[in-house]
């Protein structure tokens, strides 16, 4: 069941989704684009909940960035948090990887994406 975070009142709480409760297509579709390798890799080389929706630098717009982190999120790969009008993130590394080991790691690695 997704779990839901206390609201700030600015806007509603992301659902989460534990990586336990995600099948291997799942997360191996969210895994397939390379905008959400991307942000999987700027989460995975900062400590957890340093970085803030607008800190990523991808080459789509703020819905495009919102629909890819919604998209993580379902497939338990990211836990989001606000801190004021901030939306930070946290790779959820260590619940990942004990559901689907060593696929984040090899995603994480490889260098031709296409």
């Amino acid at each position: 069941m997704p779990e839901q975070p206390e609201a700030t009142g600015h806007r509603p709480a992301p659902v989460h989704t534990h990586p336990d409760d995600v099948a291997l297509l799942t997360a191996l579709s969210a895994l397939a684009d390379p905008v959400r390798i991307q942000l999987i890799r700027e989460l995975a080389s900062q400590p957890d909940w340093t970085l803030s929706c607008s800190n990523f630098d991808v080459p789509v717009g703020r819905a495009a960035k919102s629909h890819h982190f919604t998209v993580l999120r379902g497939a338990g790969l990211v836990e989001q948090r606000d801190q004021g009008p901030k939306r930070l993130n946290r790779l959820r590394r260590e619940e990942f990887d004990a559901r689907f080991p060593g696929l984040l790691d090899l995603t994480l690695r490889a260098d031709d994406l296409g």
